[in-house]
């Protein structure tokens, strides 16, 4: 299956065919132990082999790709990782996320984010109205799911972090594929499944504009440690201890 990126500027092309040869990876498309070539990844994405050179020594550095010899590069093995240390590390992650946040986001960054909230908090509104009246969730339960991931994805990168922001990317312990995946299937079984945590965002950001990395770090934990729990069945016990019961929930609006 061919992908073309063109299009865009050479710095785009470089980002692009990066995270979509991280998707195709982590995802499974390009298995372990698989050989790959500038000039075959380039067919794929139908760009030049440029971008992909660059996107290849990222992926290396990553740990996502291997160089067995100057012109043999393979896909890497997985790292073997239990699911509860994989949960571990990506809730701490999340905390630090929010807790960066709060430290780092502009102003330009906070304004940004509350639009994207405002525009789900519309959705929520909409879809919670379908809900109650017993009315169909498809597509209206897909379009929150993707608003509030925007505004997660935005929270990550207004940490002006790109350590973090790789690092993140690097340890989820579900693909975002797989996650949407599972957590629309709740939701077609459960229209309310993890009501509370998508409208405790708005707690995030008002921790976020207050500039309290704490209150920041210990909701996100907390929600992510539900989320967590509910998609993978895992929980991790020393954050739960650590925060206790933080509040997820935020004033209807």
């Amino acid at each position: 299956m061919h992908q073309q990126l063109s299009g865009l500027d050479s710095t785009s092309l470089a980002e692009r065919a990066y995270q979509h040869l991280r998707d195709l990876i982590v995802e499974g498309s390009l298995a372990p132990g698989e050989r790959v070539t500038e000039r075959g990844l380039a067919e794929r994405l139908s760009v030049s082999p440029t971008p992909i050179r660059e996107a290849i020594k990222r992926l290396e550095a990553d740990g996502l790709l291997e160089r067995k010899s100057p012109r043999t590069v393979c896909v890497a093995p997985p790292v073997r990782a239990t699911p509860e240390q994989l949960a571990e590390v990506e809730i701490a992650l999340r905390g630090l996320v929010a807790r960066l946040a709060a430290i780092h986001a502009t102003e330009d960054d906070i304004a940004h984010l509350a639009g994207l909230l405002e525009a789900a908090e519309d959705k929520s509104r909409l879809y919670t109205a379908r809900v109650a009246e017993g009315l169909p969730i498809d597509g209206h339960a897909e379009s929150l799911y993707s608003s509030v991931q925007q505004f997660n994805a935005s929270v990550l990168a207004s940490t002006h972090n790109p350590v973090l922001i790789r690092l993140f990317e690097q340890t989820r312990a579900l693909s975002s594929v797989e996650r949407r995946q599972r957590s629309l299937d709740r939701l077609r079984k459960d229209p309310t499944f993890g009501r509370s945590r998508w409208d405790s965002h708005r707690s995030t950001l008002d921790a976020i504009r207050a500039r309290d990395p704490e209150s920041s770090e210990r909701i996100a934990v907390h929600r992510a440690q539900s989320a967590m729990h509910d998609l993978t069945g895992t929980t991790d016990r020393a954050m739960v201890e650590t925060c206790g019961s933080a509040g997820e929930g935020v004033p209807s609006r």
